[in-house]
């Protein structure tokens, strides 16, 4: 496997990077603030890793994680991104985002909204439904008998299965959940969204960030996609 490229260097960007970097998989690093900035945690990833700018990040191999906020991602130049394999791990927070009419309305999905400005681009959902304390806790050896799941979604077949050979090789199995059309089944507020993943599913709202997690396995998981159910978007406050 080549480099992985990640734009994004907050929780879950620099949490697939730790576990790429275990793994071997050389990782060029970027964010909206510049390569010096990110001195730090290219030190603590140790000589897999080398900070870049945006556009080096996005040409450094076949796959890309964009891990931005929702509303960063037009910012990004968007031819950047094509022919690339994108691991989009958007998640749509009015708190945060402000209102999306398009999303209130359950017109689009909010990879399908990523994907409309990256439309060059092979888009995957993935990554966007754990909390990212989590993902070191739950990665785990192929075969290991507490392997965790984590849901992709996209509508190109051959991307599908390279995010999930990259998946696989960071520690986790996946199960496909469909099309982009179909990746609210593992948005927030959703069966499959990470309290799934918390080892007290029962845990406060304010607690979920230093919570620990269990294992999910991949037929737990596509039971929780399977019973899951359209949430109301434009009635999250969150």
């Amino acid at each position: 496997m080549g480099t992985l490229g990640i734009i994004g260097s907050g929780n879950i960007g620099a949490a697939v990077a730790r576990l790429a970097a275990a793994a071997g998989i050389p990782v060029v690093v970027a964010n909206s603030r510049g390569p010096e900035s990110l001195a730090g945690l290219v030190a603590e990833l140790g000589p897999q890793a080398t900070a870049g700018t945006v556009e080096q990040a996005a040409h450094a191999g076949d796959l890309v994680l964009l891990s931005v906020p929702l509303t960063a991602h037009t910012a990004i130049p968007a031819g950047l991104l094509d022919d690339r394999i994108v691991l989009d791990t958007s998640n749509y927070y009015p708190y945060r985002d402000g209102r999306i009419a398009e999303l209130d309305a359950d017109k689009v999905t909010t990879s399908e909204l990523v994907h409309r400005h990256f439309a060059g681009a092979r888009l995957v959902k993935a990554f966007n439904n754990i909390l990212a304390h989590h993902i070191p806790q739950l990665a785990r050896p192929a075969g290991a008998p507490d392997r965790t799941a984590l849901p992709i979604a996209g509508d190109d077949a051959d991307a599908k299965t390279a995010a999930a050979a990259l998946i696989h090789r960071l520690g986790y199995d996946t199960v496909d959940a469909g099309t982009l059309a179909q990746s609210w089944r593992f948005e927030p507020e959703a069966a499959a969204y990470t309290r799934l993943y918390l080892a007290d599913q029962d845990t406060p709202g304010g607690r979920m960030m230093q919570a620990p997690a269990a294992p999910v396995p991949a037929a737990e998981l596509k039971a929780a996609l399977d019973r899951a159910e359209r949430v109301d978007v434009a009635g999250r406050a969150f």
